[in-house]
């Protein structure tokens, strides 16, 4: 292993000399080859949705990749070969009372090291913005879709051709993950994108910093001056479009003045998506549906399972939202300006929506392409990471012989 970081890291050098034309066209590359190999890919698949018949149908969803998704997933990496170059900005110049010249540019981080579960399409589209921002990519995909991965990885690395050594795939054990993410002399950033137990693996054990990718405990606040409509679009589009994805809503909060309209006509719209109903007790008042318990309010359930509260008004929801949520997205529904403005400003997540559905919190489609994953913590990258969040800074001083 510790001889593959290295080869690795030196395969990064070359790539990071490249211009930003350069590494565009190998970008290019990875996406025509990918559409060139849909069959093999679908091929491998196969094999791994063959042996996830044991999971929901939901993870399935996660797992599966055919043509049109295939298709969609080589337009987002070309999209993302015509993003603007992150590297070499300049966000800072100045001269000093010395006359030295300096200035802080944008730079590569290194290596980056993204381990996840389920997603295949992540494979790809991950190394198409670690090559967008001049960065290598050490890869260790789930087990459920090992073969889907390695098919991919091999297209990517043959496409890149003499730059393919800046991608690595390692099919490791979680014994062997632990030692992977003590390489820090090789590796220079982490970002673990899955479940609670895989970020708290490696936030606890990691020597190399690490970017966390946690659970997505998503809400939507159905507020009094709701418009009806819009918040059951709302609702059946954040639980119900893809239930498996982290920027599903896992809760629903619904203001005391409303819910005994608004939860009989979200529930008939959720019965017809077959969803597991989770309520407080005032909800079970209303709708028939099972008690939400203690726990239920924690759950990311990546599944066709929903929660319901009613709260007492604005301030329950936000007190609600600050103890449950896992900091991702947050969403209320209502023609009130100021309660929208209100939360807006009072909720502490990453990606806080007025009148939209928590699933756009996503990398294509706040225009950055592609995201390595959905940051919820607040150091160095919040959201969705893309391009520019894969690159710190450096000065730059020039002088004429100056000597202190």
């Amino acid at each position: 292993m510790e001889k593959r970081l290295q080869e690795l890291k030196k395969s990064t050098k070359k790539l990071q000399i490249l211009n930003q034309n350069q590494r565009a066209n190998l970008i290019e590359n990875i996406a025509n080859s990918i559409e060139q190999n849909i069959d093999k890919i679908i091929k491998a698949n196969a094999i791994d949705l063959q042996n996830a018949k044991n999971l929901s149908l939901a993870l399935q969803d996660r797992l599966k990749l055919d043509e049109n998704r295939i298709k969609n997933l080589a337009k987002s990496i070309k999209d993302i070969a015509l993003l603007k170059d992150p590297i070499g900005k300049i966000k800072d110049g100045w001269i000093t009372k010395d006359g030295l010249k300096i200035e802080k540019i944008s730079v590569p981080l290194g290596v980056i090291a993204i381990i996840y579960e389920s997603r295949p399409n992540v494979t790809a589209e991950v190394v198409a913005l670690a090559i967008k921002s001049a960065n290598g990519c050490a890869l260790k995909g789930g087990k459920e879709a090992i073969n889907t991965n390695l098919a991919i990885v091999e297209i990517i690395k043959d496409s890149l051709k003499e730059y393919g050594g800046c991608v690595e795939y390692f099919d490791i054990s979680r014994d062997e993950i632990l030692d992977f993410i003590k390489m820090d002399k090789y590796l220079d950033l982490v970002v673990p994108r899955g479940g609670e137990g895989l970020v708290k693996f490696v936030s606890s054990n990691s020597s190399v910093p690490v970017l966390k990718h946690d659970k997505g405990v998503c809400h939507i606040y159905i507020h009094k001056f709701a418009n009806i409509k819009k918040a059951l679009d709302i609702c059946i589009n954040a639980k119900c479009s893809r239930p498996g994805v982290c920027n599903a809503a896992e809760s629903v909060l619904v203001d005391e003045d409303l819910a005994s309209e608004f939860l009989p006509l979200l529930k008939s719209q959720l019965d017809k998506f077959g969803v597991i109903i989770y309520g407080c007790k005032r909800a079970n008042q209303i709708i028939e549906c099972q008690e939400a318990s203690k726990d239920s309010y924690d759950n990311e359930y990546l599944d066709f399972k929903l929660n319901l509260k009613v709260v007492s008004g604005f301030d329950d929801a936000i007190e609600h939202i600050d103890r449950h949520s896992s900091g991702h997205s947050e969403a209320i529904v209502s023609d009130d300006y100021s309660a929208c403005e209100r939360f807006l400003s009072l909720v502490d997540s990453a990606c806080v929506y007025a009148n939209a559905s928590t699933r756009f919190s996503d990398g294509g489609e706040f225009g950055f392409g592609g995201e390595i994953g959905i940051s919820t913590g607040k150091m160095h990258a919040r959201g969705p990471v893309g391009v520019d969040e894969l690159t710190t800074y450096k000065y730059i001083i020039r002088g004429e012989g100056h000597i202190r």
